[in-house]
């Protein structure tokens, strides 16, 4: 084999070799960034329907305390460690506004719908 031969096959190989690499390097990267970023999507989303609430005239703790009012009374039970507005419905005129909290725990995830009676909300229902 000439030498010519030799070090296009060398030069071939460690191509390969670094192009494995750095294929196994994003990877990993992309798998560590990946937990942070749909936190930070989650944020956003949550920071978005918290500002659509506040435009919309909703105040964000009186239906948290509606959705704290419906776990103590449909699952007393339930442990959680924070609320979480994850959804708002604003419909045209008052009667039909609902929002949706999320009650985070050790146990999991209990969503809780409240909707507008008047000017107060209730806890609707639990899911």
């Amino acid at each position: 084999m000439s030498l010519l031969a030799i070090i296009v096959i060398v030069v071939a190989a460690l191509a390969v070799i670094f192009f494995i690499g750095g294929v196994i390097v994003l990877r990993r990267r992309a798998r560590e960034r990946a937990g942070g970023f749909e936190a930070r999507i989650r944020a956003a989303d949550q920071a978005l329907e918290e500002a659509r609430a506040v435009d919309r005239g909703w105040d964000p703790a009186l239906l948290e305390q509606a959705a704290r009012d419906g776990l103590l009374r449909e699952r007393p039970d339930f442990r959680y460690d924070k609320l979480h507005l994850v959804l708002v419905e604003d419909q045209p005129g008052t009667a039909h506004d609902r929002a949706e909290i999320a009650a985070v725990g050790d146990d999991g995830v209990v969503h809780v719908t409240v909707a507008r009676q008047g000017d107060n909300w209730v806890a609707e229902g639990l899911s």
